[in-house]
């Protein structure tokens, strides 16, 4: 993770909007809901040089709120374009508060320009889904920051460092047959990301509803899930040393995207995954609480060797690499910080808030900017933030049921109750 010094020294002078959570066992309650992008705008010029499309679609902004919990609820819908757009009109304030300082601050501390960052994002998009480009494209129209600025912004996770950690468990492992997953993002406090937390709702004309908690001004998917029930998680493990990356290849971040638009179940998703070149070394955990009922883990590590470069485990797998710590109906990758008892003595257990106890007890302290818990099966969550200093297994959860027409299920036929 990166230091202490140049990051924070530039970047926590500007972020002072700190974002609280709820209780995990109590739901969030709206405070508001503000119609932002409404009615059409046609050929409206943007800097004298080309027109914007046409919109006639509208995003909706509600605060989660219990006490002093403030959490935007972001629901946008339509085209790639269209969604990127309403969230920039949606945020407008946050991102440009947060993404040219935090920039700043990134560049200082890689010591790096922001043309190179670009560069980078360049390079690697050239691979992607073009309708993330197309949602960056609206991303920068709605919030007025240059398309250049948020291109080297998301460029960031494709050279820094970080660690994380992710279990699901399901059917026998859990009380009541449901996958649950959850993902830590050990990440930079110092950046102060998780002071512009959001939880963004995607309602796309073509592909699977989906929902991504994640920060004002990024669009990639550190997490997510979707209205079929598939749950993605991510964990880091090239260090410092191994830079330069690999950059002609889709980040996991737009990826994961691709996976929450397309995948219907798990082995979409791993088809979707076969796909991608990839940039460096990760561990991910795939769940699927609906199709296919399971979960797998997969190390895919770009510098080996092409017969030892990735490896999928089941559950309960004699090769898998925590063998044998494993369990029928679980997998998990926790980096060695010890959540294998607790699964053992938890199985048959497990629900919800077992699993927020649990992801709040393997973090890498110092850097645990996010926890999510997902039911993967009842398409519900939890979702902890950090807020200013406190790191997020300090904080209580957020929860939310996705299961209203406002939100994932009127566009999916994912059934709650399976």
């Amino acid at each position: 993770m990166p230091s202490r010094t140049s990051v924070c020294s530039v970047v926590l002078l500007v972020l002072s909007m700190a974002v609280a959570a709820v209780s995990a066992d109590e739901p969030s309650t709206v405070k508001s809901r503000e119609i932002v992008g409404r009615g059409a705008e046609v050929g409206t010029e943007s800097g004298g040089a080309f027109l914007r499309p046409a919109m006639a679609t509208t995003a909706r902004r509600s605060m989660l709120m219990q006490g002093d919990a403030e959490i935007p609820l972001v629901v946008v819908e339509g085209t790639p374009y269209e969604m990127g757009r309403q969230l920039g009109t949606a945020l407008k304030a946050e991102i440009q508060t947060f993404i040219p300082a935090a920039l700043q601050g990134v560049c200082s501390e890689l010591k790096v320009n922001q043309e190179l960052l670009q560069e980078v994002w360049t390079r690697s998009a050239a691979y992607a889904d073009d309708r993330v480009e197309q949602e960056l494209a609206g991303l920068a129209d709605g919030c007025g920051l240059p398309l250049s600025t948020l291109q080297a912004m998301h460029a960031v996770p494709l050279l820094m460092p970080y660690s994380c950690s992710s279990i699901a468990a399901w059917g026998d492992a859990t009380e009541d047959g449901h996958l649950y997953q959850t993902r830590n993002l050990d990440w930079s406090m110092e950046i102060g990301a998780h002071n512009f937390a959001v939880i963004v709702v995607y309602r796309p004309d073509d592909g699977v509803p989906h929902v991504v908690p994640t920060f004002a001004g990024f669009i990639g998917a550190h997490t997510g899930m979707n209205g079929k029930g598939i749950a993605l998680a991510e964990m880091g493990d090239a260090s410092r040393r191994e830079a330069p990356y690999f950059v002609h290849a889709p980040h996991f971040t737009v990826f994961f995207r691709t996976m929450l638009y397309d995948a219907d179940s798990l082995t979409k998703t791993l088809e979707i995954f076969h796909d991608q070149p990839l940039t460096k070394r990760y561990h991910f955990v795939f769940g699927d609480g609906q199709t296919d009922h399971r979960a797998v883990k997969i190390r895919a590590h770009s510098p080996e060797p092409a017969a030892k470069r990735i490896a999928i485990w089941k559950d309960n797998d004699p090769t898998d690499e925590f063998a044998p710590n494993v369990l029928s109906c679980i997998v998990y990758n926790d980096e060695g910080r010890g959540a294998f008892p607790t699964l053992k003595s938890g199985f048959g257990k497990l629900n919800g808030e077992a699993m927020v106890k649990l992801a709040n007890s393997i973090p890498i302290k110092g850097g645990n900017v996010v926890n999510v818990v997902y039911d993967a099966t009842a398409l519900r969550m939890w979702v902890t933030y950090a807020r200013g200093t406190e790191e997020a297994w300090q904080r209580p959860s957020v929860f939310l049921d996705l299961n209203t027409p406002e939100l994932l299920r009127a566009a999916t036929t994912a059934s709650p109750d399976r």
